[in-house]
C-alpha cells in the first residue's frame, strides 16, 4: 500500500510538471524572467482581486485598487490590511470599474488620493450587469488620507461612460505642475470633433486626456483654447481610442502614453501639449475600415488631412512605435533609478496585457523619439517576432497580464502589478 501511495504521489508530480511545461503560463513553471542575467523577478503580494492600479504612500506602503469590488486596498511590506481603507459602488461591466489612483502629498496639508472609477448608476457595484442599470458616470474623486481611511470624498470631474463598456481610459497621474491628468477613451462609438469628425458635434470629455487642478478647476491657457468654455479647457490631448497608460519623462518633463487599436496599431506617443492622436481617422499609421469595433487597417496614412485642429491648436503627431499586431499595452512607466544598473536609468518600460510582457525602451538623445533599430527602425513590429529587441521580461501572468508598473521610493526597484492578483519587485539577482 505504502508503494502504490508513493508511486501514485510520483505520477501525480510527473503529470503536474508535464501541465507546467506544456502550458507555460501554469502556476508550477511560470514565474516571471527577466532577460538580464543580473535581475530576477520576486513575489512581493499577492491575494488581491483584478487589481488596475497602484500608488505608493511611503516606503513599502502601497494602495492598490480592485476593479470590480470598488476597493481601495493597502499592503504595507507585502501584507494586505484586513480591512479596505474605501469600497465605493461600481459599475463593473467589461472595463468599467475602480480604475485610476494618484496620491499627492502636502508639507503643511493632507495627503491627497485622487481615484478614477466608473460610479454605479443605481448604488449598488456591479448592477450595470445584474439589473441593467446605466452608470452614473466616470468619476475623478479626490479624498483625504486620515486614520488609515480616504475621507472628505470632492468631485473634480464627471464624465461619461456610456455606451460603453469599453474605452473608459482610467489611468491618473500628477503632474511635474502639480495639476491632477486623467485619460478616458471613446466609449466605444463617441465620435465627435475629439474623435476628429469635422462635421461632428462638439468635443464630450470623451477621447482625451483631461486635466484640472488638484480642487478641479481647470487649467490656465489650456492648449486647445477656450480658458472659459468646458470642456474643451479641459483637454491636453485629444483624438486618443483608449488609454491605460501614461507617464512623465523625468528627465524633460513631457508626457507619453500607450494607446489601444482595435484590431490592429497599438501605439506608444509623445504627447505635447494640444496632442492630436488621429482617431478616428488614423490609427498607427492606417485608416480604420470597418464597423465599429471591428475596425481593419485600410491604406496607409502617414499624413493624415481630415483630422480636427481646433483652429491650429491641436497638432497630429505620429506614434514613435507601433504594435501592428496588438498586445493591448497597458502601463508605461519611466524608471527614475539606478538600482537595477546604471543601462537602465530613465528608460522607458511597458507592459501588456496580452502576453504578461514587458518591454524596455531607450530614448533618444533629445528624448523626442525611441532608439529602435533592426527590424524595428521603421518603429513597427510586424510580428511577435520583432520585439525581442525590446522585451525585458515575461511571464506575467499571461492569462491576466500586467495592468501598471510603480517605481519604489525607497529601494528604486520596479514593481510589477498584474490582473491576476500579484505584485511583483525586480530586483538585482
Amino acid at each position: 500500500m505504502a508503494k502504490s501511495i508513493q508511486y501514485l504521489l510520483a505520477l501525480a508530480l510527473i503529470t503536474t510538471l508535464l501541465i507546467g511545461i506544456i502550458h507555460p503560463f501554469n502556476t508550477v513553471l511560470a514565474q516571471p524572467m527577466t532577460k538580464d542575467p543580473n535581475l530576477k523577478v520576486e513575489l512581493f503580494a499577492q491575494g488581491l482581486r483584478s487589481p488596475t492600479s497602484m500608488a505608493f504612500l511611503g516606503p513599502n506602503d502601497i494602495l492598490v485598487l480592485e476593479k470590480d469590488d470598488g476597493t481601495v486596498q493597502r499592503i504595507v511590506n507585502g501584507t494586505m490590511s484586513s480591512q479596505p481603507l474605501l469600497q465605493v459602488p461600481v459599475a463593473t461591466e467589461s472595463e468599467r470599474g475602480m480604475l485610476g489612483i494618484a496620491v499627492a502629498k502636502h508639507q503643511s496639508g493632507p495627503t491627497y488620493v485622487f481615484l478614477y472609477y466608473t460610479e454605479s448608476g443605481g448604488g449598488k457595484t456591479g448592477d450595470d450587469v445584474t439589473d441593467g442599470t446605466q452608470p452614473a458616470g466616470n468619476v475623478l474623486y479626490r479624498y483625504e488620507l486620515a486614520n488609515n481611511q480616504l475621507v472628505n470624498p470632492k468631485i473634480l470631474l464627471r464624465l461619461p461612460a456610456t455606451p460603453g463598456p469599453y474605452h473608459d481610459g482610467g489611468k491618473v497621474l500628477v503632474g511635474p505642475d502639480t495639476n491632477v491628468y486623467v485619460v478616458i477613451g471613446d466609449l466605444r462609438s463617441h465620435r465627435t470633433q475629439a474623435q476628429n469628425v469635422v462635421s461632428g458635434p462638439p468635443a464630450d470629455n470623451t477621447s482625451g486626456i483631461l486635466r484640472v487642478t488638484q480642487d478641479g478647476q481647470a487649467v490656465q491657457k489650456p492648449p486647445l483654447g477656450g480658458q472659459d468654455t468646458g470642456p474643451l479647457n479641459l483637454y491636453y490631448a485629444y483624438g486618443i481610442r483608449n488609454s491605460f497608460g501614461m507617464d512623465f519623462d523625468p528627465v524633460t518633463k513631457k508626457l507619453w502614453d500607450t494607446e489601444n487599436g482595435p484590431n490592429y496599431g497599438d501605439e506608444i506617443n509623445l504627447v505635447e501639449p494640444g496632442f492630436n492622436s488621429g482617431w478616428v481617422q488614423v490609427q498607427g499609421i492606417w485608416t480604420p475600415e470597418g464597423k465599429i469595433g471591428n475596425e481593419n487597417p485600410g491604406p496607409i496614412n502617414t499624413n493624415p488631412s481630415d483630422l480636427v485642429d481646433f483652429g491650429g491648436k491641436g497638432k497630429y503627431r505620429a506614434p514613435e512605435f507601433i504594435w501592428f499586431q496588438t498586445v493591448a499595452p497597458t502601463s508605461l512607466k519611466f524608471f527614475n533609478s539606478v538600482k537595477l544598473g546604471k543601462q537602465y536609468q530613465n528608460d522607458m518600460f511597458v507592459g501588456d496585457n496580452n502576453n504578461g510582457n514587458l518591454y524596455d525602451f531607450k530614448l533618444n538623445q533629445s528624448r523626442t523619439g525611441l532608439v529602435l533599430n533592426g527590424t524595428l527602425a521603421n518603429k513597427i513590429a510586424n510580428t511577435p517576432q520583432d520585439t525581442q529587441p525590446v522585451l525585458f521580461a515575461s511571464g506575467f501572468d499571461g492569462s491576466g497580464g500586467i495592468t501598471d508598473l510603480q517605481v519604489g521610493p525607497d529601494d528604486g526597484y520596479l514593481y510589477v502589478l498584474t490582473l491576476a492578483g500579484s505584485i511583483y519587485r525586480i530586483i538585482p539577482s
